[in-house]
């Protein structure tokens, strides 16, 4: 359950956050909706990157069609690439990483910062 509400919530702060602050900014966001949130590990990694990933897809998909530019066909033969779909795939693959490594990166610091009990067996 912590896994989906991680995924719709990065979504959420990417829509409304990435057209006025850099990737950077939304990358700390990730990482400290997914402390707060705390799912496992898997869980911070693979929410944070499908929020992210899919999100960043869906507005290069969603751009694509309603302004009809020619830009990422040309792009993409700048690039030799081909197509422009591949550079809208790499743009998500990209997100993907950057959303995954935020949401990752917000698990490992939550478990930093919790307090160990010391002097208990653990078997």
């Amino acid at each position: 359950m912590r896994f989906i509400f991680l995924t719709l919530m990065t979504a959420i702060l990417v829509v409304f956050l990435n057209p006025v602050a850099p990737f950077w900014v939304v990358m700390i966001g990730i990482g400290v909706l997914s402390a707060l949130i705390y799912p496992n590990g898997i869980g911070g990694f693979l929410g944070g990157g499908l929020g992210m990933g899919l999100t960043w897809l869906g507005q290069s998909i969603y751009l694509g069609i309603t302004t009809a530019s020619p830009l990422p066909d040309r792009m993409g033969e700048l690039m030799g690439l081909g197509t422009g779909m591949t550079l809208i795939a790499i743009t998500g693959v990209v997100g993907f990483l950057l959303g995954a490594f935020s949401g990752w990166t917000g698990v490992l610091f939550r478990n930093l910062l919790q307090k160990t009990p010391k002097n208990v067996y653990r078997g």
